[in-house]
């Protein structure tokens, strides 16, 4: 039995342990999306990556931003409790676009509380990756993970 394209798993994986024809292969799609390269070609060799890797990889490999259709996604986080952290939080997360849906706070415990935070991101006037880098640079957050997305 044959297994079509649309029966297949999908994995949310980190950057750091894909491997490195992966990272090349989407750094050669962007630079041709760019128009930073004018051809496969030229874009393979600019990132020093092979045709046959980068055609193996080109329709399986995609960046998270590119993935999320529903443009809702869920962040959870730990924080410290200080006063105030809910509303700067929330304060970052408006300042990027997007608009809260839901929120869920755990009641805090030993100086720390976990909020879950669901998004719509239709709005978003910058790539989730960089929301979440300034998200985490916040000095009261402790973690932010993607819980998921969708709708």
């Amino acid at each position: 039995m044959k297994v079509s394209k649309f029966d297949k798993k999908f994995y949310l994986v980190r950057e750091d342990v894909m491997p490195e024809a992966m990272k090349k292969t989407l750094e050669a799609k962007e630079m041709i999306e760019r128009g930073k390269a004018d051809s496969v070609w030229e874009a393979v060799r600019k990132v020093e990556l092979s045709r046959s890797a980068f055609y193996k990889y080109r329709d399986t490999v995609f960046p998270f931003h590119t993935i999320v259709k529903e443009k809702i996604i869920s962040l959870f986080f730990h924080l410290e409790d200080r006063s105030g952290t809910l509303s700067h939080l929330l304060s970052v997360v408006a300042s990027a676009g997007c608009n809260v849906l839901t929120i869920h706070q755990t009641i805090p415990l030993q100086g720390r509380a976990n909020v879950t935070l669901s998004l719509n991101i239709t709005g978003m006037e910058i790539e989730i990756n960089e929301l979440l880098t300034r998200l985490r640079r916040l000095e009261f957050v402790e973690q932010v993970d993607v819980l998921g997305s969708g709708a």
